[in-house]
């Protein structure tokens, strides 16, 4: 028995190179039919990091059918782990430091959805009119803001802005953060590199949400020209999706938010 979704998803993807690197090092997942969609951020720089990201979406990609989301998170998970592996072994193939990338992935099954996370790549929720970001960053000044060492608005232009600590790759051991949400009518979602959250704020993203009206190719694309006017010092990756109910109610619950 799969787990399928009580839900009809509508989603977009979108990503650019930006104004100011020369290389995609991003990749995006977007299956609605599927109950999929990733966002991944790779690093390492001489084609590498597009490579690392690459197999994050192929690792996903081929995902089977589950039969829970427990079950669904635990296959993204050993599949994550895999290409974890991979990484480091091509990384000393080529003799290179590094062969890494984040990962943010949500999967649907029933009435919920769950998200597993690694890096500075986000997922958002926007219910009734508000933005909720959902994960939370394993950066450096995130764990500096945390420790109330620093404020948010430091954080933005701190030395070690860009410094994550946790990534597909990065070291032999990959710890993945997870969450799980009762998924609401008419709730949007949205994975993103950092190449938006960096260039857009919150208030931003969320009029773009609104504004589109459930329309999620719009909101994609406008959410990615909007990092590029910002400036478009990175790479920009974002997938936006909508849940319609197809099952009759939902109570909305978020299930573990404290993670």
């Amino acid at each position: 028995m799969t787990c399928a979704t009580e839900f009809r998803w509508s989603s977009a993807a979108a990503t650019d190179v930006g104004r100011v690197r020369g290389r995609n090092e991003d990749a995006c997942l977007d299956l609605p039919e599927r109950g999929i969609w990733a966002v991944a951020d790779g690093m390492g720089g001489h084609a590498v990091g597009d490579f690392a990201s690459r197999a994050i979406v192929q690792a996903l990609s081929g995902l089977g059918p589950p039969g829970s989301l427990d079950g669904a998170l635990d296959d993204a998970r050993t599949a994550l782990l895999a290409v974890n592996q991979a990484l480091i072994d091509e990384a000393a193939r080529m003799k290179v430091r590094v062969i890494g990338s984040t990962v943010v992935a949500m999967l649907a099954c029933e009435r919920r959805c769950g998200c597993l996370w690694a890096g500075d790549s986000r997922l958002y929720l926007f219910r009734a009119g508000h933005l909720k970001q959902l994960t939370r960053d394993h950066s450096q000044v995130e764990r500096l803001r945390a420790r109330g060492l620093i404020t948010a608005e430091e954080a933005k232009h701190h030395p070690a802005h860009n410094t994550i600590t946790r990534a597909v790759g990065a070291a032999t051991r990959l710890d993945l953060d997870v969450l799980t949400l009762e998924v609401g009518d008419g709730d949007m979602f949205l994975l993103c590199s950092d190449g938006l959250s960096n260039e857009v704020e919150d208030a931003g993203i969320a009029a773009v949400l609104a504004a589109s009206a459930g329309d999620c190719a719009a909101a994609a694309n406008e959410l990615v020209q909007q990092a590029l006017v910002n400036g478009g010092h990175d790479n920009v990756s974002v997938v936006v999706l909508r849940a319609e109910d197809i099952g009759g109610g939902s109570d909305m619950t978020l299930l573990n938010p404290e993670v």
